[in-house]
């Protein structure tokens, strides 16, 4: 009884790592993380030499205030929002950029005679007549 049972929690555990869902993922997770270095650099490399060009500082980790002599680091929060503003904003364009190529390469399907329901709509009339 104990076989029987392994082998269907093997046959389950197969189809469930066969699922189209579970290989997608897996791609996007691997896709993502080689993905990452190209966006960081893109803004780190990039974009907040921008804004240091503009703020004299490539960040705003030394901005804060001290309660009682203790440091309130405020900076590091904006350094970070910023940073993922455009991370955000260069993902964005990626992909943007992606599906307007991957739209010119679709195909119409369109068959270039008449349409199933004409040619059927002709057949039924042909039949009518005789």
């Amino acid at each position: 009884m104990r076989i029987r049972e392994d082998k269907r929690v093997i046959q389950e555990f197969k189809e469930f790592i066969n699922k189209g869902d579970i290989v997608d993922l897996a791609v996007a997770v691997i896709m993502a993380t080689a993905f990452k270095p190209i966006i960081d650099a893109l803004v780190n490399g990039v974009i907040m030499q921008i804004i240091a060009a503009i703020f004299g500082e490539p960040d705003f980790d030394t901005l804060n205030f001290e309660i009682s002599g203790t440091p309130i680091w405020y900076g590091t929060v904006i350094t970070t929002a910023v940073s993922f503003f455009f991370v955000a904003l260069a993902v964005f364009f990626v992909l943007k950029t992606y599906n307007a190529s991957k739209k010119e390469e679709e195909v119409d399907d369109t068959p270039a005679g008449p349409s199933e329901i004409d040619l059927l709509t002709e057949i039924r009339d042909s039949l009518a007549k005789g």
